[in-house]
């Protein structure tokens, strides 16, 4: 139960916003209750207005990869503000980032800043309908990448935290251009392409699908995924919104070894500050405005405060050797999870790759969307709040993944295993 103070805002808010919030999953609604506000946010922990203290799981949902508020990326913040928050020109800081993504990121040769995650999975796809003149695409069921009109089919994330896969709105035109696929189903991969192959123009899909908990593809998937749209002329697009700069310096791309044709970036690499990012092979980026004929703007791309922001927080990253510290804090918070869920004769499943986790409580291998519908969600509820109340702060949906940061000590850990073992 949320404190006397936030339910009074949360009243408050509700006759200023729908809902009470600016993204639907805040509203606490999939665990039956009301959101807390946030008062501040310091390292591995967050207090809210009525002063109570949580260690958090979230991290702004991914971006707070160094915990929050770290030092760096507050003094880098300053020292760019200072010189003006906005130019709508070119900038040295979108440089130095987008010459640190090249870097970093396997399949990348060019890349195009933008301001959101959902503006670099839109403008993805029309690059790749432009570059291929196809129509169809195919994303995966379970898979989320934004609010975006053709993408919303069987979506994941905050739709499905109301039940509601796909979304009000949406043209039928725009979804017959959509083709919708469980994950880990290569017969039925093969069957789309061996009827339609020449009629798609790229396959999307999250190579680490994190928006219907944590799953993880079967092994040859992802390359069986790559070898048929190389056979057919289709583009292979990762959305590595939230495993890029996150689970590896590359993403997941650089972990298994397959190299997308273009790769969706967001979250990590705005140090907390709203950005995100594009970029692939050279031949399809040269199809952009201004050198191409694909169209694609925004007033804020390339902000100076937020590349400046993900700049110092990746170096930061690079400096303390972080994706090393973030597996071992991972594996020792997965190892105490699953003694404690042995301990209670708990039926369930737990998925983690570095600092990326999710607890399902099923008896079921986790392996797409109807599985994950599968899982006891009463007993998550019970579990999220009962751990709210021990002070540690999962996300308030069963379909979303928790994140750990830099700043989470082994304390932490243990304090955090405390509390789930009381939870449970």
């Amino acid at each position: 139960m949320s404190g006397e103070l936030s339910q009074k805002l949360f009243k408050k808010a509700k006759t200023l916003m729908p809902g009470g919030v600016n993204s639907p999953v805040r509203a606490f609604k999939n665990v039956d209750g009301e959101p807390f506000f946030v008062k501040s946010a310091k390292g591995s922990r967050i207090e809210d207005v009525d002063g109570k203290h949580y260690i958090d799981y979230i991290g702004t949902w991914g971006p707070a990869i160094l915990g929050h508020a770290p030092n760096s990326v507050l003094h880098a913040l300053h020292e760019a503000a200072k010189k003006g928050t906005s130019f709508g020109m070119p900038n040295l800081y979108e440089i130095e980032l987008a010459q640190m993504i090249i870097d970093w990121v396997p399949s990348i040769e060019k890349v195009r800043m933008v301001s959101s995650g959902t503006e670099a999975t839109m403008s993805a796809i029309r690059l790749a309908r432009g570059f291929t003149g196809r129509d169809k695409i195919i994303k995966f069921e379970g898979c989320y990448h934004g609010h975006v009109d053709s993408l919303l089919i069987a979506a994941g994330s905050g739709a499905l935290t109301h039940g509601k896969p796909d979304s009000a709105g949406i043209p039928t035109s725009f979804a017959e251009q959509t083709i919708a696929l469980p994950l880990n189903d290569i017969e039925r991969l093969d069957e789309v392409f061996a009827k339609i192959g020449e009629q798609i123009a790229c396959v999307i899909l999250e190579p680490f699908p994190a928006n219907a908990g944590l799953i993880m593809p079967k092994e040859g998937y992802l390359s069986k995924i790559r070898d048929l749209t190389k056979k057919h002329g289709s583009l292979l697009i990762f959305d590595e919104v939230m495993t890029g700069f996150r689970v590896a310096k590359g993403g997941v791309q650089e972990l298994v070894g397959i190299t997308p044709d273009l790769t969706a970036m967001g979250k990590v690499i705005g140090g907390g500050l709203p950005v995100g990012a594009f970029g692939g092979r050279d031949d399809v980026m040269g199809y952009l405005a201004p050198d191409g004929p694909v169209y694609q703007a925004g007033t804020l791309s390339g902000n100076p405060v937020a590349m400046a922001a993900g700049l110092a927080q990746l170096k930061e990253m690079e400096a303390q050797n972080g994706y090393v510290k973030l597996e071992e804090t991972g594996a020792m918070l997965e190892a105490g999870v699953r003694e404690i869920l042995q301990e209670k004769g708990l039926p369930y499943s737990f998925n983690r790759v570095g600092s990326m986790f999710c607890l399902f409580f099923t008896d079921h291998e986790i392996t797409n969307l109807d599985d994950v519908m599968k899982a006891d969600m009463d007993h998550f509820r019970k579990f999220f709040w009962k751990a709210l109340d021990a002070g540690v702060f999962f996300a308030p949906s069963p379909y979303e993944t928790g994140f750990i940061s830099l700043a989470h000590s082994k304390q932490d850990i243990e304090q955090t295993l405390d509390a789930i073992r009381l939870a449970l």
